[in-house]
């Protein structure tokens, strides 16, 4: 069993460090392209109208490709968290409270006290201070992807540590989106979603084990979700928690689906996400554009706010209770993969779309300069102090 898990988190942690790759060459690409003469071009393409119509007089979606790749592709990025996270939870890094305890306070500490440090520098801004989530996430392929190129010097026991704190932060993040920022609820349209949850409940109670099933209620959640108020990425989350862990025949539908999605959510989907919304015109930005509230509150809590959380909460609860550093690990080292948490980019972005929705567009191009800055910095002043620390396993 212990062999099956390590392949496993082994092949979790590959895949996610070469979609870290491909995902920082699609963010490099959008950057070039968006300061380029091209920039027309990339504009014409976000906001290319897409339409499904569903009957004659029936449901109709018309939306630009921003909005579709920022509400349906990061579906199936949150239906993959989902997996991650029911996986982890009843056969992984979660299942157990002392398995959980460490990286599931450390993962509170790393979102509480960048979100009081966006909050601090944004108080007298009410509408900067919508963005207080932004910086409360940790991107686990850039983060992954970082450690991987670093090799020996990192012991596997703080790969796992450092994933098991993305994968929380992402179900805190799912919880954020849901509870603040979400408005205009359609109840009709939350009782259809509801029912939809329940028909999902039903395929996993009467063991259906083809994952076809789930996916096409899945979708009907989705529109339902999407017609509600709530961001409809939530609703591959709760398709996602009703796939069967096990067949009772030695298999894993769930194991299944999970590994069917990785690679086109690691070299498609969010590589995708990272194009259409890492593009910012870097045209007048000065030393005053990086000093504005937005971007300082974001890059201060990637920065600072995660590092001193994710590690502060860490070391309390070494300090006053039986948990125990990850095996085979150092302080230095373990404070390195603190500050690698700030890498927060596509969740960090994801959140900033959402919580400037409709405010002026100089919030929007504030939020990228302020992830990109802030992720940037953490990259590097990780890989720093991880290369500062000599001891290699």
């Amino acid at each position: 069993m212990l062999k099956v898990i390590a392949r496993r988190i082994d092949q979790f942690i590959s895949s996610q460090s070469a979609g870290g790759v491909v995902l920082a060459l699609a963010a490099l690409v959008a950057l070039v392209v968006s300061n380029s003469s091209w920039s027309s071009y990339y504009q014409q393409f976000l906001q290319m109208p897409g339409m499904v119509k569903i009957g004659a007089d029936g449901l109709l979606l018309s939306k630009p490709m921003l909005v579709w790749i920022n509400d349906l592709w990061m579906a199936v990025f949150f239906f993959l968290v989902g997996l991650e996270i029911k996986r982890e939870l009843l056969n992984g890094e979660l299942a157990s409270l002392k398995q959980a305890m460490l990286p599931a306070v450390a993962a509170l500490g790393g979102m509480v006290v960048p979100a009081l440090i966006y909050a601090a520098i944004n108080w007298n801004d009410p509408v900067g201070l919508r963005g207080w989530g932004i910086p409360m996430a940790t991107d686990i392929a850039f983060a992954l992807g970082i450690l991987a190129l670093l090799g020996s010097r990192v012991p596997t026991s703080l790969k796992v540590f450092l994933t098991a704190v993305a994968i929380i932060d992402d179900l805190g993040a799912i919880l954020i989106i849901a509870f603040f920022y979400t408005d205009n609820l359609s109840l009709t349209m939350l009782l259809a979603a509801g029912l939809g949850a329940l028909v999902l409940l039903g395929l996993n109670r009467a063991r259906v084990m083809a994952v076809g099933p789930y996916v096409v209620i899945g979708l009907l959640i989705w529109v339902c979700v999407l017609k509600s108020g709530i961001h409809p990425t939530l609703a591959g989350v709760i398709t996602a928690l009703a796939i069967p862990l096990s067949d009772g025949q030695g298999g894993s539908p769930l194991d299944r689906a999970e590994h069917a999605l990785q690679p086109w959510v690691a070299y498609l989907v969010l590589p995708m996400f990272a194009f259409a919304n890492a593009g910012v015109s870097l045209q007048g930005v000065t030393l005053a554009t990086l000093t504005q509230t937005v971007p300082l509150g974001i890059a201060f809590g990637l920065l600072i706010g995660k590092a001193v959380g994710v590690f502060g909460a860490s070391w309390l609860l070494i300090r006053f209770t039986h948990a125990q550093l990850p095996d085979q690990c150092r302080w230095s080292q373990f404070f390195g993969v603190c500050v690698l948490c700030g890498v927060g980019f596509t969740m960090s972005l994801f959140i900033g779309s959402l919580a400037f929705e409709g405010a002026d567009a100089a919030y929007e191009a504030q939020v990228k300069i302020g992830v990109l800055l802030g992720s940037l910095l953490s990259g590097v002043a990780g890989v720093a102090l991880l290369l500062a620390s000599r001891k290699a396993f």
